[in-house]
């Protein structure tokens, strides 16, 4: 599905074709731009951006703390240059949702519209200082296997999950880059406060929080008061925090609606 690669800065990023991209999409922790082709190929004729967000995949890791801001300055230095003109439609997924709500908060003029996918809610406590963190267990247990392994490992988990899920999700989980976990790292913003500041039009995709969402019903509400555009919410019943890869069909159908109104 991707045809063209390139480099801007230390980020890697990927497009469907010469084309300047109409979409762009911005990946989960642990995950890469590889690991949005199972849903591309879904979509025949979407002129797509994928980017690999710094330590993940094939980027660098500048030496700095890790903040939701640097990713969404990322990716608005690779959309300055590669989308085009008149802003994209972003989709985020896990992290890369909220990186796409700071990007559509703070660089309106790249940003059509937006799709969060199962974001963090963000903290109260955002804006303090940074904190240590580690790599969290069931991470560093997927990192000590091989390939192979992994990606059993990934069928016995998530039965549900379409076969061409998880060779892209097994590898990326190699790719991380663990000096990740040496720098600190900044919580974010609450969701409601970001959406309180973004105009553009926001679709948010959530599951079951009882089977990993981290988006319940209840707080979907919360963020349809705070938004300060167009706002809809969409609940996905039986998926949990990979929406897309848990309910493929229904998702598509949610994704492709929403584009063909904002793209």
């Amino acid at each position: 599905m991707f045809g063209v690669r390139g480099r801007t800065a230390h980020l890697a990023w990927y497009r469907t074709d010469e084309a300047a991209a109409e979409v762009a999409f911005l990946h989960g922790f642990s995950d890469s731009a590889q690991c949005w082709e199972p849903l591309l190929g879904a979509m025949p004729g979407i002129r797509a951006l994928a980017i690999d967000a710094r330590g993940h995949g094939e980027s660098g890791l500048p030496d700095e703390p890790v903040r939701h801001t640097a990713h969404s300055d990322d990716a608005a230095l690779v959309l300055s240059d590669q989308a085009r003109d008149g802003g994209v439609v972003v989709v985020g997924h896990s992290m890369g949702a909220l990186s796409t709500a700071y990007l559509a908060a703070s660089r309106p003029d790249l940003v059509r519209a937006i799709v969060l996918e199962d974001p963090p809610t963000g903290a109260p406590t955002a804006g303090q200082p940074d904190i240590a963190w580690s790599a969290p267990p069931w991470l560093a247990d997927l990192r000590a296997l091989d390939l192979p392994s992994r990606i059993a490992r990934g069928r016995a988990d998530e039965p549900a999950w379409a076969d061409d899920e998880f060779e892209s999700w097994a590898v990326s989980k190699a790719q991380l880059n663990p000096r990740l976990f040496d720098l600190p790292y900044q919580q974010a913003d609450p969701l409601t406060d970001l959406l309180a500041a973004i105009t553009c039009p926001v679709l948010l995709i959530h599951g079951d929080a009882e089977r990993g969402s981290l988006i319940s019903t209840e707080y979907a509400q919360r963020c349809a008061q705070a938004a300060a555009g167009e706002f809809r919410a969409v609940h996905i019943a039986g998926a949990g925090h990979s929406v897309r890869r848990d309910n493929r069909p229904q998702y598509l159908a949610e994704l492709t609606t929403f584009l063909n109104h904002h793209r």
